[in-house]
Protein backbone atom coordinates (compact mmCIF):
# COMPACT_ATOMS: atom_id res chain seq x y z
CA UNK A 1 0.00 0.00 0.00
CA UNK A 2 1.30 3.44 -0.95
CA UNK A 3 0.49 6.19 1.52
CA UNK A 4 0.30 9.96 1.15
CA UNK A 5 1.10 11.47 4.56
CA UNK A 6 -0.71 14.77 5.03
CA UNK A 7 0.95 16.32 8.06
CA UNK A 8 4.48 15.31 8.98
CA UNK A 9 4.67 16.10 12.67
CA UNK A 10 5.19 13.59 15.45
CA UNK A 11 2.19 11.51 14.40
CA UNK A 12 3.30 11.55 10.78
CA UNK A 13 6.75 10.31 11.76
CA UNK A 14 5.26 7.58 13.98
CA UNK A 15 2.99 6.42 11.15
CA UNK A 16 5.86 6.38 8.68
CA UNK A 17 8.06 4.30 10.98
CA UNK A 18 5.31 1.75 11.55
CA UNK A 19 4.20 1.71 7.91
CA UNK A 20 7.62 0.55 6.77
CA UNK A 21 7.53 -2.30 9.27
CA UNK A 22 4.15 -3.40 7.89
CA UNK A 23 5.44 -3.49 4.33
CA UNK A 24 3.90 -0.22 3.16
CA UNK A 25 5.52 2.70 1.34
CA UNK A 26 5.17 6.41 2.02
CA UNK A 27 4.67 7.84 -1.44
CA UNK A 28 4.72 11.51 -0.41
CA UNK A 29 4.80 13.77 2.62
CA UNK A 30 3.02 17.12 2.74
CA UNK A 31 3.57 19.28 5.78
CA UNK A 32 2.33 22.79 6.59
CA UNK A 33 3.36 25.06 3.71
CA UNK A 34 4.76 22.32 1.46
CA UNK A 35 3.48 22.51 -2.12
CA UNK A 36 1.03 19.79 -3.13
CA UNK A 37 2.22 17.65 -6.05
CA UNK A 38 0.14 17.79 -9.22
CA UNK A 39 -0.34 14.05 -8.94
CA UNK A 40 -0.08 11.78 -5.91
CA UNK A 41 0.91 8.22 -6.72
CA UNK A 42 -0.74 6.74 -3.64
CA UNK A 43 -3.52 4.36 -2.62
CA UNK A 44 -4.69 6.28 0.45
CA UNK A 45 -4.04 9.52 2.34
CA UNK A 46 -3.55 9.68 6.11
CA UNK A 47 -4.25 13.17 7.44
CA UNK A 48 -3.08 14.45 10.85
CA UNK A 49 -2.84 18.25 10.72
CA UNK A 50 -4.86 21.04 12.38
CA UNK A 51 -8.59 21.80 12.78
CA UNK A 52 -8.18 24.85 10.54
CA UNK A 53 -6.73 22.89 7.61
CA UNK A 54 -8.26 19.40 7.88
CA UNK A 55 -11.36 19.94 5.74
CA UNK A 56 -9.45 21.61 2.90
CA UNK A 57 -6.89 18.78 3.01
CA UNK A 58 -9.64 16.14 2.84
CA UNK A 59 -11.13 17.83 -0.23
CA UNK A 60 -7.76 18.12 -1.96
CA UNK A 61 -7.16 14.41 -1.41
CA UNK A 62 -10.60 13.59 -2.81
CA UNK A 63 -9.84 15.76 -5.84
CA UNK A 64 -6.73 13.64 -6.35
CA UNK A 65 -8.88 10.49 -6.20
CA UNK A 66 -7.61 9.33 -2.81
CA UNK A 67 -9.61 7.86 0.07
CA UNK A 68 -8.81 9.71 3.31
CA UNK A 69 -8.08 8.53 6.83
CA UNK A 70 -8.36 11.62 9.04
CA UNK A 71 -7.13 11.76 12.62
CA UNK A 72 -7.39 15.52 13.06
CA UNK A 73 -9.95 16.57 15.66
CA UNK A 74 -11.61 19.89 16.39
CA UNK A 75 -13.65 20.27 13.16
CA UNK A 76 -16.87 18.64 14.43
CA UNK A 77 -19.07 21.55 13.34
CA UNK A 78 -18.14 20.90 9.71
CA UNK A 79 -18.25 17.12 9.89
CA UNK A 80 -21.93 16.52 8.95
CA UNK A 81 -21.53 18.58 5.77
CA UNK A 82 -18.23 16.89 4.89
CA UNK A 83 -19.72 13.43 5.40
CA UNK A 84 -22.70 14.36 3.21
CA UNK A 85 -20.29 15.61 0.56
CA UNK A 86 -18.35 12.36 0.83
CA UNK A 87 -21.43 10.24 0.20
CA UNK A 88 -22.78 12.44 -2.57
CA UNK A 89 -19.46 12.55 -4.40
CA UNK A 90 -18.67 8.85 -4.12
CA UNK A 91 -15.59 9.56 -2.01
CA UNK A 92 -14.18 7.72 1.00
CA UNK A 93 -13.62 9.15 4.49
CA UNK A 94 -12.52 7.32 7.62
CA UNK A 95 -12.43 9.93 10.38
CA UNK A 96 -12.08 9.08 14.05
CA UNK A 97 -11.53 11.04 17.24
CA UNK A 98 -9.06 8.35 18.34
CA UNK A 99 -7.51 5.51 16.33
CA UNK A 100 -6.17 3.55 19.31
CA UNK A 101 -7.73 0.07 19.48
CA UNK A 102 -7.57 0.24 23.28
CA UNK A 103 -9.34 3.61 23.33
CA UNK A 104 -12.07 2.27 21.09
CA UNK A 105 -12.54 -0.64 23.49
CA UNK A 106 -12.95 2.02 26.20
CA UNK A 107 -15.60 3.69 24.04
CA UNK A 108 -17.56 0.42 24.09
CA UNK A 109 -17.10 0.12 27.86
CA UNK A 110 -18.11 3.75 28.32
CA UNK A 111 -21.38 3.21 26.46
CA UNK A 112 -22.16 0.10 28.49
CA UNK A 113 -21.33 1.78 31.80
CA UNK A 114 -23.41 4.83 30.89
CA UNK A 115 -26.39 2.59 30.19
CA UNK A 116 -25.93 0.84 33.54
CA UNK A 117 -25.76 4.23 35.31
CA UNK A 118 -28.90 5.55 33.59
CA UNK A 119 -31.27 7.02 36.16
CA UNK A 120 -28.79 6.77 39.02
CA UNK A 121 -28.98 10.42 40.03
CA UNK A 122 -26.90 9.88 43.19
CA UNK A 123 -23.85 9.75 40.93
CA UNK A 124 -22.33 12.78 39.25
CA UNK A 125 -20.23 12.13 36.16
CA UNK A 126 -17.19 14.01 34.88
CA UNK A 127 -14.38 13.56 32.36
CA UNK A 128 -10.71 14.52 32.59
CA UNK A 129 -8.36 14.47 29.61
CA UNK A 130 -4.61 15.12 29.70
CA UNK A 131 -2.45 15.70 26.63
CA UNK A 132 0.90 17.19 25.61
CA UNK A 133 1.28 20.96 25.45
CA UNK A 134 1.32 20.94 21.62
CA UNK A 135 -2.28 19.75 21.25
CA UNK A 136 -4.34 22.55 19.72
CA UNK A 137 -7.93 21.58 20.55
CA UNK A 138 -9.44 21.40 24.03
CA UNK A 139 -11.41 19.44 25.03
CA UNK A 140 -9.96 16.64 22.96
CA UNK A 141 -12.09 14.99 20.33
CA UNK A 142 -11.86 11.78 22.35
CA UNK A 143 -13.26 13.48 25.46
CA UNK A 144 -16.13 14.92 23.42
CA UNK A 145 -16.88 11.44 22.07
CA UNK A 146 -16.95 10.08 25.62
CA UNK A 147 -19.31 12.86 26.73
CA UNK A 148 -21.65 12.33 23.77
CA UNK A 149 -21.77 8.60 24.49
CA UNK A 150 -22.67 9.23 28.13
CA UNK A 151 -25.37 11.69 27.11
CA UNK A 152 -26.88 9.31 24.55
CA UNK A 153 -26.57 6.02 26.46
CA UNK A 154 -27.00 7.39 29.96
CA UNK A 155 -29.82 9.83 29.37
CA UNK A 156 -27.89 12.79 30.72
CA UNK A 157 -27.51 16.25 29.27
CA UNK A 158 -24.12 16.75 27.61
CA UNK A 159 -24.02 20.28 29.05
CA UNK A 160 -24.12 18.80 32.55
CA UNK A 161 -21.06 16.59 32.01
CA UNK A 162 -17.94 18.67 32.76
CA UNK A 163 -14.68 18.04 30.93
CA UNK A 164 -11.38 19.12 32.48
CA UNK A 165 -8.59 19.57 29.93
CA UNK A 166 -4.99 19.45 31.14
CA UNK A 167 -2.00 20.23 28.92
CA UNK A 168 1.38 19.22 30.29
CA UNK A 169 4.71 17.88 29.05
CA UNK A 170 4.62 15.30 26.29
CA UNK A 171 1.70 13.20 27.58
CA UNK A 172 0.38 11.11 24.63
CA UNK A 173 -3.15 11.05 26.02
CA UNK A 174 -5.02 10.00 29.16
CA UNK A 175 -8.81 9.98 29.44
CA UNK A 176 -10.76 9.29 32.61
CA UNK A 177 -14.50 9.03 33.22
CA UNK A 178 -15.56 9.29 36.88
CA UNK A 179 -18.94 8.51 38.43
CA UNK A 180 -18.87 9.85 41.97
CA UNK A 181 -21.34 9.52 44.85
CA UNK A 182 -21.27 9.91 48.62
CA UNK A 183 -20.94 6.13 48.90
CA UNK A 184 -18.37 5.22 46.25
CA UNK A 185 -16.57 6.17 43.06
CA UNK A 186 -16.43 4.33 39.72
CA UNK A 187 -13.50 5.19 37.46
CA UNK A 188 -12.82 4.22 33.85
CA UNK A 189 -9.41 5.23 32.44
CA UNK A 190 -7.43 4.77 29.25
CA UNK A 191 -3.78 5.85 29.30
CA UNK A 192 -1.76 5.84 26.10
CA UNK A 193 1.92 5.09 26.68
CA UNK A 194 3.06 6.41 23.30
CA UNK A 195 1.80 7.43 19.87
CA UNK A 196 2.38 3.92 18.55
CA UNK A 197 -1.17 2.80 19.35
CA UNK A 198 -2.58 5.72 17.37
CA UNK A 199 -0.16 5.08 14.50
CA UNK A 200 -1.09 1.40 14.34
CA UNK A 201 -4.80 2.19 14.41
CA UNK A 202 -4.41 4.75 11.62
CA UNK A 203 -2.57 2.20 9.48
CA UNK A 204 -5.19 -0.47 10.16
CA UNK A 205 -7.81 2.09 9.14
CA UNK A 206 -5.89 2.85 5.94
CA UNK A 207 -5.64 -0.86 5.11
CA UNK A 208 -9.37 -1.20 5.75
CA UNK A 209 -10.23 1.88 3.70
CA UNK A 210 -8.54 0.91 0.42
CA UNK A 211 -11.21 -0.42 -1.93
CA UNK A 212 -14.17 0.85 0.13
CA UNK A 213 -16.46 3.82 -0.44
CA UNK A 214 -18.44 6.11 1.83
CA UNK A 215 -18.08 7.16 5.46
CA UNK A 216 -16.26 4.51 7.49
CA UNK A 217 -15.76 4.13 11.25
CA UNK A 218 -13.62 2.45 13.89
CA UNK A 219 -16.64 0.54 15.17
CA UNK A 220 -17.20 -1.30 11.91
CA UNK A 221 -13.48 -1.86 11.33
CA UNK A 222 -12.93 -3.35 14.80
CA UNK A 223 -15.91 -5.65 14.31
CA UNK A 224 -14.06 -7.18 11.36
CA UNK A 225 -10.63 -7.53 12.96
Amino acid sequence: MKIALIGYGKMGHAIEAMATGRGHTVACRIDRDDPWPEQMDADVAIEFTTPATAVANIRRCWAAGLPVVCGTTGWDAERPAVEAECRAGGHTLFAASNFSIGMNIMFALNEHLAALMRGKEDYSVSITETHHIHKLDAPSGTALTLRNQIAESGGRSAAEIPIESIREGEVPGTHTVVYDSAIDTITLTHEAHSREGLALGALLAAEYTVGRKGVLSMREMISEL
